[in-house]
Parts: structure tokens; sequence; C-alpha cells
């Protein structure tokens, strides 16, 4: 007798949200670190974490981006492995992170004349948001739609459905990138790992999902988040996103100007966590608690933080400018990731900004568990995929004992593993309601169309490879 992983043996019920069957799985491809998470979501969209498990990217990513699909692959698929041996089930399905420096937010506008004073519905919306889907922007991908802003004769509503008016205008702002991105996740993950994607969300968005309150985004807030191989900065402001721009350059470029003392990289790692400060009016040198190495200046090692620390921080203050919101933000600056750690960040960008900083990582109310996780700005982003998922990633076996059972084994995906066929789980759980929201009316909206490709002449799109 056979035996097959398929579709979850429990059906989850629709009024509750992966409470006592299957889980969510999620893989954050970065620079530094690859980590992935195994979580489930109760009926109040609150996460338990089951499991999670991290490993060195070693350069096989860089600045977001799968550079080299076999190692990617080979280190997704150890990670896989741990996390089914951590929880004794399979994993059939995964939501995968998406980065790079070329992604960025563009505003498209769709427009629709109705009967006079008539009521908008759900209707209406619905066939604006499927308009906006299909509109193809020349030499770019649309990733994500982050917002939507209506008008309704000329008027802002955040609330458009049962209202009367004679036009509605709907400004999507549209995440978009080089075409390419997901080529080699695909390659790394589905080819070389044999690990079904069950969907994809862009990083920042899910940074800003779990990390900022509605409050911030409706007084304005910049939400930085700080990686190893980009900086990326989101305006939000009224309650919605504004602008999205991606800055080639994180924490890691940090460390190798530190190499530039004639240190390895993994000293200088070391040395930028344990002694390192983006702001401090006290320096002296220290003895190396490592004694195959020279006496640490902290004068030095503070000045090579500081002058890439400034570059980043010019580029994101041309940003803010360029956005239009300028002093408009009345939450001030919340910073993110794991390259946010470093010593009096805060007090340097406070500075540096003219605006309050808050350091933030996953709201409390999102996460009941692993303080470890959700208290780490690291994680952000890998615990925030987890609240855009909407299916099962639970791969789970029956036995097989008959004709048709075999047939459909036939038609499974295959992973021969002790005489088993696999084949990913096909439970679609209720969606959370911020989910619904999303796809409905809170999926893209801005105002800079004349912004579209600015940041596209700053930084070469063939270094996003480099």
């Amino acid at each position: 007798m056979g035996c097959l992983i398929r579709k979850h043996a429990d059906v989850i019920d629709h009024n509750s949200y992966m409470i006592q069957s299957g889980f969510i799985a999620a893989i954050d491809l970065g620079t530094s670190q690859i980590k992935a998470v195994l979580g489930r979501m109760n009926e109040n969209k609150v996460i338990s974490v089951l499991a999670s498990e991290t490993t060195p990217s070693s350069n096989c990513i860089r600045r977001g981006l799968v550079y080299n699909v076999e190692e990617t692959g080979g280190k997704v698929k150890k990670l896989i492995s741990m996390l089914e041996n951590s929880v004794g089930r399979k994993i059939g399905r995964v939501y995968v992170s998406v980065a790079g420096q070329s992604l960025h937010s563009i505003e498209h506008r769709e427009r629709k004349q109705l009967s006079s004073s008539d009521i908008v519905t759900e209707d209406v919306i619905g066939q604006l948001r499927n308009v906006a889907e299909k509109h193809n922007h020349e030499l770019l991908k649309r990733y994500a739609i982050a917002d939507v802003e209506y008008f309704l004769d000329d008027k802002a509503e955040k609330n458009p459905v049962g209202v009367s008016c004679t036009v509605i205008e709907a400004d999507y702002e549209m995440i978009v990138g080089r075409p390419n991105l997901m080529t080699n996740i695909e390659r790394s993950i589905r080819e070389k790992a044999q690990m079904e994607i069950a969907g994809y969300t862009v990083g920042a968005l899910a940074s800003a999902a779990i990390a900022l309150i509605e409050d911030e985004k409706e007084l304005g807030c910049a939400f930085i988040d700080f990686g190893a191989g980009t900086t990326t900065l989101s305006i939000y402001k009224g309650g919605i996103l504004r602008k999205m721009v991606t800055i080639p350059f994180g924490g890691r470029n940090i460390t190798k100007d530190i190499c530039e003392l004639n240190f390895t990289e993994n000293d200088a790692e070391q040395y930028k966590i344990k002694f390192g400060k983006a702001y401090d009016s006290n320096e002296n040198s220290l003895f190396s608690p490592f004694s195959s190495k020279p006496d640490i200046d902290l004068v030095e090692l503070n000045k090579v933080i500081r002058m890439r620390l400034d570059e980043i921080t010019a580029n994101l203050k041309e940003q803010i400018k360029l956005s239009g919101y300028e002093g408009q933000l009345g939450a001030g600056i919340i910073i993110t990731g794991g390259a946010s750690q470093l010593k009096n960040l805060d007090i340097y960008l406070t500075e540096k900004l003219k605006m309050p900083v808050r350091r933030a990582s996953a709201k409390k109310s999102y996460v009941n568990n692993s303080s470890e996780l959700a208290n780490n700005p690291a994680y952000t982003q890998l615990l925030g995929l987890l609240t855009f998922a909407t299916e099962d990633c639970e791969a789970i076996a029956i036995e097989m004992g008959d004709d048709s059972e075999e047939k459909e084994a036939q038609t499974a995906t295959k992973k021969p593993s002790g005489g088993r066929l696999w084949a990913r789980s096909s439970s679609k759980p209720k969606e959370p309601a911020k989910v619904k929201k999303e796809k409905n009316t809170q999926d893209g909206g801005g105002f800079f169309t004349k912004m579209e490709n600015m940041f596209g002449g700053m930084f070469s799109e063939e270094d996003e490879d480099n």
C-alpha cells in the first residue's frame, strides 16, 4: 500500500484561520542570512511560531537577489529539512520574499464614468482593480499593488462603496522592478530545493504590515528597513503608502568598509556589532578581544561607519524631499531590519533628519510567542511574510488503497522518499481580514507619476548583481 502527500486530512473551518490544522511556511532570502519560519494564525490573526531556522547566505544572495542558484537551493533545502524535523511534519509549499534594488513604487490611475448620481458598488471597485492589474509598464514588472486612494468627483474618499458620484478615480501605488527578479528564486527553490512556492510578497511591505501601527501610517512616517544589501524607504501618509524606493547600500557595505582597515570580513562584522556606534561623543581605543589582532582604534572604526551612514542618510533625506511629504511626517521615522541594530543609529538619524526615531520589530499583538524573534528587528520581514499567507503549507501523508488513489498519486508532485509520493496541500483557509482588505480596496495608490523612474538614473540596474 502506497502513501500520498496531499490535502490535509482535516478540513480547515472557514470560520477560523489555521487554528488546529496545517501551518504557514515562509522564507526570507536575505543578503546576510536566509531565514525560514513555520507559524499558525488564529481567528484574531495572531501568529504562533512553531519553528524557525537560519543559515548564513555566504554571498549566494547579493543586494536581496539570488546570485548563486545552486548554493541558494541547497541552503533552502537544508532549512526546509530542519524545520520538518523540528515539527515532525512535511512542508508542501512556502511563501517567499521579493527584494532587489530596482524595486520602487509608481502611481497608476484608473477612471470610470458612472451614470448620473450612481452609487459606487463593490463591483465597480473590482472593475477598476481588474483594469489596473492588466496594465503593463514598459521595461518593468508589477510585483504588488500596495495601496489605493479613491476620488469621487475629485473628492478624496476612503470608503467609496455606497457613495453616489458621477466619476470615480482610483490612484494605485504599484511596486515595480526588473522583470527577472523572480527568475533565480524560482530556479533555486522550485528546481534545486524541489519546493513549491505558494506566493510572493515584497519584503518591505511585509515588514511594514507587522511593524507599523495605524496611527503612524495616518500621521505620516518614513519607514526605513535597513538590510545587509539594501535599505528600503517607504513613505506613509493618510493611512496609505505614498512612495517606496530602494537604496543599494546596507549593513554589508559598512562591514566591507571596515575591512579596509586591514580586517577580515568576519572580524569586521564582529567589530561593527561589538564596538561600532553610529553616534558617540566619547571614543577611545580599546584592546581587541581577538588576541591575534592589533588594537582597535574606535575613532577610526566609527569614522568609517559614519562615512557610509552619511551616504545612505543623504539618499534617504533626498528621497523624503522628492516624495513631497517633507515636514508632513508627524510620526517621524521608524527603523527596522538587521542593520538597524547598530548602536545609537536612532540618535544619529534624529540628528541628521531632524525627526524623532523609533526602532521597530513585530508588534506584540501579532505574535503571541517566540519573543526572541518578535523583538528582533532582523526577523521583522520574515514574520511579516506570514501575515500575507492565505494557503495551508503543510503536506499530509494518507494511505492509498484503491486504483483511484493510485491514479491520483500519478498526478501528484513527485518527491520520492521511502516509497512515498509527496504533493502539496491545496487547502485554502479563510483569508485574514487584512488580506481581504488589500485585495478589495487597499491595494495601490499615490500621487507621483512623475517619480516613476526617478531612482533609475541614480544607480545602474547592472549594479544589482554585483
